[in-house]
């Protein structure tokens, strides 16, 4: 670990200027892939004004139920991306993570494994959560292999969840505990 909580190999996770999100999360919906990767309904585009409404909606929730940071690169200080853990259930230590990349460039790199495992050590490391849950489209492998390599474990499947490019998917179930991520990191150093 390089001492910083918030820093990985390639990333930094950071909080930013609400219209800086805004506009960069509505660039990235317009982008249909993207789009098709992060939610199950459709495609659509959010106005940089929907987009800093919905947050502001947020805003007013519990400020302890949820963590949300964008993803920047360390090299040119870029926001590639968001990472966040929310439906935090204090009384038995878990929660759910969700994490989109907008910037193609960067998918298949690692960056999202890098912020991912960033995140996870907030979870266990700071906010002594005992599990992290999340919920991938069968459809997205490389997603399901960079949880696969942060050390997420296949915990179940809803099968024909949702029906996209004329065919059912899966709703892939994975899950990670404190001690897993634990042994992971001794491994890792």
């Amino acid at each position: 670990m390089n001492g910083h909580l918030f820093l990985g190999e390639q990333v930094r996770l950071s909080s930013d200027d609400p219209l800086k999100k805004a506009e960069a999360f509505s660039r990235w919906r317009r982008d249909s892939e993207f789009s098709r990767l992060l939610d199950s309904g459709p495609a659509s585009v959010w106005s940089v004004s929907k987009i800093k409404e919905w947050n502001e909606k947020y805003e007013d929730k519990d400020p302890y139920s949820e963590y949300f940071f964008t993803i920047h690169t360390i090299e040119d200080d870029r926001m590639i991306g968001f990472i966040g853990l929310d439906g935090i259930r204090w009384n038995h230590g878990d929660c759910w993570v969700g994490i989109g990349l907008g910037e193609r460039d960067y998918w298949g790199k690692g960056y999202g494994t890098d912020a991912m495992r960033i995140i996870l050590r907030y979870a266990f490391s700071e906010l002594n959560l005992h599990r992290v849950s999340l919920n991938v489209f069968g459809y997205n492998p490389r997603a399901i292999h960079s949880y696969e390599k942060a050390g997420f474990k296949h915990e179940g499947s809803i099968r024909q969840f949702l029906f996209r490019e004329g065919r059912r998917w899966d709703l892939v179930h994975m899950g990670i505990l404190k001690e897993e991520w634990e042994q992971n990191a001794r491994r890792d150093g």
